[in-house]
């Protein structure tokens, strides 16, 4: 029987007749079948088969019962494994959006551009995706905000299916990208870091740490300083009270075995402070609710052992949690308000503020404290409401350089009144009492924006203030947040800084995940870019992960004294934008040596090729190129720099003209 089969199908070969396996009929599997936890976007958690607002698919009138609700800007990676023909879909501005929002959809195969829909509007017909992914294994699908925000973006990839014949597809995170890293190691010869000039108001406490990078011991010394201060040779701290009005030129020294090093240093004792961006740690990101003492002391003795100070990071900073609340689940956290004359009460994880402050003020280093206007924080501990004089003098006491003033319940006393008169009432009050301490202290007003604090926070005696929400609910927006920020770069100045919040890279904790700290959702060349945009902006450089956990790229990130002589330059300005495309842009900001700080972005998902023209940032001729993360000069360029970025990248360079 079985020759007489073999002899049958040699027969029928001869014939031509083929007995190939019959091919696997095509499969359509459902975006909303897929599982979407990784999807990124920038407002909510995608929706299966409903919009963002949890209603049925419905664009221009017409519903869908499939799909998948997202919100701009969303980033979708799906591995096809190689088995997809085709996507199919119907695509637009769902009916719920209840705004004018407006967003555009893209989509990318293996890195190229396949599809895009332009910007699509509320009410407009829902759009036609069909697209061939023969051969495609890596498949990219884009939501982007058409260049204005992401205000009721909500859109709708509706009837969404791949047409499959092969293994199935299924979601993914983002690619990940190996760590390099940028900043070279600093090498033995002494470098003196830090701003190049110093506010302080006469006849208060003076601390300044020299920040210098070299191998230890390493002596200093200080020509010209003002007989009310002193410099410790061995620490580099320079301590005493403030000097009377006036400018105070001084040249900081630095030597050790390797070399020795000078820079000039400006004392401006007057009315002003914070005349660079503040620098430090603060807790918040961390280690939310369940700050302590010991942490707070663990962050100051980390700042130095790590080299941070050494590149001039030097406020730590404790955030909300450190007094009572009336109800909490660390009982340790919970006792009265305030004692029988009034003052605020820290829990009993800080048992003495003023050895806290002692012991940070002991390594040259400053200490930041928080409150709010409102009778309770944000986290429901104990507010200042009408303790505003009490509290600042106790902390003035307690020995904090630093106040975080955040909105919170203030609320429930503006009632609703969301006139600037209301805004401003509590920053003006706490401004005024703040000038009248003993002590210098650096206020930060944290209210989110509201009222356009930027354009009156230096007159109520703010020094830097939020623009947006918490950053940490919107990492993903890194880019954005900058670039919105950056839109208020007229109010940028010495002394008044816009605050887009806290770096938030290495170890950072998500208050709705339970807040432990875990690395980052940043890559690589996002983190590098982060620092780069917020230097450009001469945003202040608050550090808030995990200090006890800092790895090497955190820290080659955090402590480039070239990039962040960006954000400390003394003339204090923001950079323009000019953007490029969709997901591309470039950076210019005036330096005070006549050179420009130039920063070229790419928040797209895919790599990019970036170009910065000299015209377009007011430059003609040659200029001498420096690339600032790798320490190395470029040479003379005419015309223009350009570079490939990665996906979520960027590159910073400083320029200066070649004289003929």
């Amino acid at each position: 029987m079985t020759r007489n089969r073999t002899l049958l199908l040699a027969a029928l070969a001869a014939a031509g007749c083929s007995f190939a396996p019959r091919a696997r009929a095509a499969d359509a599997v459902w975006l909303s079948d897929l599982d979407l936890t990784p999807v990124r976007q920038g407002w909510g958690r995608p929706q299966v088969n409903r919009s963002i607002r949890e209603r049925p698919l419905a664009i221009a009138g017409q519903g869908f019962e499939r799909g998948v609700g997202t919100h701009a800007r969303s980033v979708l990676w799906i591995d096809l494994a190689g088995g997809a023909e085709r996507l199919l879909a119907s695509v637009g501005v769902d009916d719920a959006a209840g705004g004018p929002g407006s967003v555009a959809f893209r989509v990318f195969g293996d890195g190229k551009a396949l599809w895009e829909s332009g910007t699509m509007t509320p009410g407009q017909p829902a759009r036609r995706v069909d697209v061939d992914l023969r051969g495609v294994r890596t498949l990219l699908l884009l939501v982007g905000d058409a260049g204005d925000g992401i205000d009721f973006d909500h859109a709708d990839w509706a009837d969404a299916r791949l047409i499959v014949s092969g293994a199935r597809p299924r979601a993914i995170a983002a690619p990940r990208e190996e760590a390099v890293l940028l900043t070279p190691k600093p090498g033995p010869a002494p470098r003196i870091n830090g701003p190049a000039v110093y506010g302080c108001r006469p006849a208060r406490p003076f601390l300044y740490r020299v920040p210098a990078q070299g191998e230890r011991p390493m002596a200093f010394a200080a020509d010209g300083l003002p007989a009310t201060l002193r410099i410790d040779a061995r620490t580099g701290i320079i301590a005493g009270t403030a000097p009377g009005r006036g400018e105070h030129r001084v040249t900081l020294r630095a030597k050790n075995a390797h070399g020795e090093v000078s820079r000039a240093f400006k004392i401006v004792s007057g009315d002003a402070l914070a005349l660079t961006p503040p620098m430090g740690w603060n807790h918040w990101y961390a280690h939310y609710n369940r700050v302590t003492d010991a942490m707070m002391r663990e962050a100051a003795d980390v700042m130095v052992s790590s080299g941070m100070a050494d590149v001039g990071y030097s406020y730590v900073s404790i955030d909300d949690c450190w007094m009572n609340a009336p109800k909490h689940a660390d009982p340790l956290r919970v006792g009265p308000l305030r004692d029988e004359r009034g003052d605020i009460v820290p829990n009993k994880h800080f048992p003495d503020m003023v050895a806290l402050t002692d012991h940070i003020h002991s390594l040259g280093l400053k200490a930041g404290i928080y409150t709010s206007p409102g009778p309770l924080t944000c986290a429901g501990f104990a507010g200042s409401h009408d303790h505003e004089a009490q509290d600042a003098a106790r902390f003035a006491a307690w020995g904090f350089d630093f106040l975080k003033y955040d909105w919170c319940s203030y609320g429930e006393i503006a009632k609703g009144d969301g006139s600037r008169a209301a805004l401003v009432k509590p920053y003006a009050l706490m401004g005024e009492i703040l000038k009248r301490q003993e002590r210098d202290i650096v206020l930060n007003l944290c209210q989110y924006g509201m009222g356009n604090v930027w354009e009156w926070g230096a007159e109520v005696g703010g020094h830097s203030w939020r623009t947006a929400g918490d950053l940490g609910f919107e990492l993903d927006r890194v880019f954005e947040v900058a670039l919105v920020n950056a839109e208020h770069r007229a109010w940028s100045k010495p002394g008044a800084w816009n605050d887009p919040d806290y770096l938030q890279i290495g170890h950072v904790g998500d208050a709705r995940e339970g807040g432990l700290p875990r690395p980052c959702p940043l890559s690589p060349s996002e983190q590098y870019a982060f620092l780069s945009l917020w230097c450009l902006m001469a945003a202040p450089l608050f550090y808030s992960g995990d200090m006890s956990r800092l790895d090497e790229l955190t820290l080659n990130v955090l402590c480039n004294p070239e990039v962040i002589e960006v954000d400390q330059d003394p003339l204090g300005r923001c950079a323009a934008v000019k953007h490029l495309t969709e997901d591309t842009f470039v950076m210019v900001k005036d330096m005070e040596d006549g050179s420009k700080a130039v920063g070229l972005f790419n928040e797209g998902e895919v790599e990019a090729a970036v170009a910065a023209r000299w015209p377009d940032l007011g430059l003609s001729g040659k200029q001498r190129v420096r690339d600032l993360w790798r320490q190395r000069d470029l040479g003379e360029l005419e015309g223009e720099f350009k570079a490939s970025l990665p996906r979520r990248g960027g590159a910073l360079v400083r320029v200066w003209p070649v004289k003929p």
